[in-house]
């Protein structure tokens, strides 16, 4: 960084340059982009000054005291805005789980799984939830607007810790070598899986990489150093206070076009040091920029408990966001830069992944082309002053009479008898005037039906335009006719003005929970344990959170809920015993869940039956009469197969026999079989007549001839 200088409104100041910027904006340049602002936010300022004073009933319009006369103002628009505090709170409030992450792509299930995890572990354990959420609602609904401010605290100290020293020895056996080789490719393929080997194995294979050759660390001992110790790794959230703001006019109602944000904030100069970000403090007037000197800053603190030491003295600061020709080549770069006075103490490039202004803004009634929203104070104004009006004759008429009063007529009792009247007792009275006409007991005088109806109107009024249900009696469907259809349709249109409220105070938190998590994936640290139940952790990894998705917070009042509870119920009574258990148990989980029963939920999911002993041997028994049964019927029908085949073989054998007997076949091989015994027989009377002649006993004289036969038939 160069240490050049340049001049400040104060010549007699040289302050260090804080960039090396070509084109590094002055404390006079970003005042011209408050002074553009300033206008729409002091009209914004006085339209919020009245709407809180309308709720609180202070400044004008508290009615002015007059001599034995009422000043009374009923507070309708607090009235509606108590009952509309817990019915937008309840729905923030009412799970555990507040923002549901949806992937983009398949490829990024697992990053949006650990954005889930973290970002519902974030708001539910390292920020007060309840605060928040109560300051969010009760902000925007008093306000007409709510503008959070997003950030990361980080907070570290150095501390002693022992560490191991390391002996760099040579590898000598090719085992050894062979495992550090298939180490050093685990780190390059999977990162997460080589932080889970050992740690002598993972320093053998940075001192690997290192010397260029295969070396194995052996720890030899431990050493005392200093380490960084973190304390507080956490993003913020902050309501700011509307005079505090200042957003570029031409953003035409969406923030994320502005050009510019300017936030005041409290400070000192202890504060400043300790963060270590902020530069030139000795040449601040710590004196002259006090809030009391800054009417323009909403100060949270009395002039009278200010610091008189200039460490702990409080200041107004100005954090500037915007963007900037910062190298003069006709680009806008993201900057921010906080001054005080006119002393420039900070500036660097946007030092947030998104890149936009660190503030998100819901309004409560939107308006066009604006930022800023309306509350019910708007609406509600001429009502209340109305009821106030009738309230203050009601109790005139009442508080001026001489209630209680008694009026006795001149001469009806003389000075011994009134003194006897008085005290209580008997006493006597003149004959010519009768105590009952000349006694006259004041009393209160009875309100006219004109004064109540018109409170009645008026209340029935407020409600119409809030949308908010009264205590006793509640919005009504009289409008629309007294029958169930009409109070249907007042009900249904109460419900939607809330949703729509609902609605866009959940995309807001929407919007803070996607800025969030784009600091986890650039500031947080680089393993997060987190406690998803009350016996179930899992370990988050800053490298896991990258990927698209899709955040959203779910939302719902307690009327909607109670109505899906309904439906499921009678879909469970229509269904009856005979649906399946699986389909009952997650209906009856639903129902849990609706009824903010996260417990209960999670134990009907969890629950499998125990199987009845008795039932599942009936079952066992059952099981084996039918594959008995099966079995019989598989045996008859191969015996049915085999009695089939057996007289298909009959019937083609005759078929066959009729056919050779058709054909002549049979007679032609009976005869060829006769010819053929015939042919046998002869030959063997042929050789018994050849054995018979070589009978030495029996000279046969035919022996030649006989030979030569048996030759010729032989052939």
């Amino acid at each position: 960084m160069k240490n050049t200088t340049y001049e400040s409104s104060d010549e007699s100041n040289q302050l260090e340059k804080l960039t090396d910027w070509p084109n590094e904006p002055g404390v006079a340049s970003l005042n011209e982009d408050l002074f553009i602002a300033k206008p729409s936010h002091d009209s914004h300022v006085l339209e919020v000054e009245r709407w809180i004073s309308l709720r609180d009933v202070t400044g004008k319009s508290k009615p002015k005291a007059a001599k034995n006369r009422s000043s009374v103002q009923p507070k309708l628009i607090r009235r509606q805005a108590e009952w509309r505090y817990s019915a937008l709170s309840e729905p923030f409030l009412s799970s555990q789980k507040m923002f549901t992450a949806t992937a983009t792509t398949f490829e990024d299930e697992l990053a949006a799984n650990q954005n889930e995890l973290i970002l519902n572990w974030q708001f539910r354990t390292k920020m007060n939830r309840v605060k928040f959420i109560d300051e969010y609602v009760r902000t925007t609904v008093d306000e007409g607007t709510v503008a959070v401010r997003v950030g990361w605290d980080r907070q570290t100290k150095m501390v002693k810790v022992q560490a191991p020293v390391w002996e760099i020895i040579e590898v000598q056996d090719e085992e050894t070598s062979k495992m550090l080789e298939q180490a050093s490719q685990i780190k390059t393929d999977n990162p997460r899986a080589f932080k889970d080997l050992p740690a002598d194995v993972q320093e053998s294979v940075s001192a690997s990489q290192e010397y260029g050759a295969p070396v194995q660390a052996r720890q030899i001992g431990t050493e005392e150093v200093e380490e960084e110790k973190v304390l507080v790794n956490q993003p913020t959230a902050t309501i700011l206070h509307y005079s505090n703001l200042y957003l570029d006019p031409s953003c035409e109602g969406d923030v994320s076009k502005a050009k510019f944000g300017i936030i005041t904030f409290e400070t000192s100069k202890a504060d400043l040091i300790a963060d270590g970000r902020y530069k030139n403090l000795d040449h601040v007037n710590w004196q002259g920029n006090t809030p009391m000197n800054l009417p323009d800053h909403a100060s949270n603190i009395d002039d009278s408990v200010q610091f008189k030491d200039e460490l702990r003295k409080r200041v107004v600061a100005y954090e500037y966001w915007g963007s900037y020709d910062i190298n003069s080549d006709d680009t806008l770069v993201p900057i921010v830069a906080t001054y005080i006075g006119n002393v420039m103490i900070r500036m660097e490039a946007n030092p947030y992944p998104d890149q936009e202004i660190p503030v998100v803004i819901v309004p409560y009634m939107p308006l066009t082309h604006s930022v800023t929203g309306e509350p019910d104070a708007e609406l509600l104004e001429e009502n209340q002053n109305i009821l106030g009006a009738v309230s203050r004759g009601m109790i005139d008429l009442m508080g001026r009479s001489a209630n209680s009063q008694t009026g006795v007529a001149k001469g009806l009792l003389d000075v011994v008898n009134r003194n006897r009247f008085n005290a209580g007792t008997d006493y006597e009275f003149n004959p010519t005037a009768h105590p009952e006409n000349s006694i006259h007991q004041h009393k209160y005088p009875e309100i006219p039906n004109s004064a109540l109806t018109m409170l009645q109107l008026q209340n029935q009024e407020a409600e119409a335009l809030s949308g908010v249900k009264a205590f006793s009696g509640g919005i009504s469907g009289e409008a629309y006719g007294d029958v169930a259809t009409g109070i249907r349709g007042a009900l249904d249109a109460s419900a939607k003005r809330e949703m729509a409220i609902l609605r866009r105070m959940a995309q807001g938190m929407a919007d803070i929970g996607r800025k969030f998590a784009s600091m986890n994936q650039a500031f947080m640290s680089e393993e997060e344990t987190v406690r998803v139940t009350n016996k179930t952790y899992v370990t988050v990894k800053r490298e896991e959170l990258a990927g698209e998705f899709d955040l959203e917070v779910d939302i719902s009042t307690a009327e909607i809920d109670e109505a899906k509870s309904q439906d499921l119920s009678f879909m469970l009574q229509t269904m009856g015993n005979n649906m399946d258990f699986t389909m009952t148990q997650m209906l009856l989980a639903e129902i849990a869940t609706l009824k903010r029963m996260p417990a209960l939920a999670e134990k009907i999911m969890q629950f499998k039956p125990e199987p009845d002993p008795l039932d599942q041997k009936m079952k066992e028994l059952e099981i084996a009469k039918l594959e008995a049964e099966i079995e019989e019927i598989r045996s008859k029908s191969m015996v049915n197969q085999s009695k089939a085949r057996t007289e298909g073989s009959s019937a083609d054998l005759k078929d066959l026999e009729f056919v050779e007997k058709e054909s002549g076949t049979e007679h032609m091989r009976n005869l060829d079989v006769q010819g053929e015994q015939a042919r046998s027989n002869q030959d063997l009377e042929i050789t018994k007549s050849f054995l018979a002649q070589r009978d030495p006993a029996k000279p046969n004289p035919d022996m030649g001839s006989a030979l030569a036969y048996k030759e010729l038939v032989t052939g």
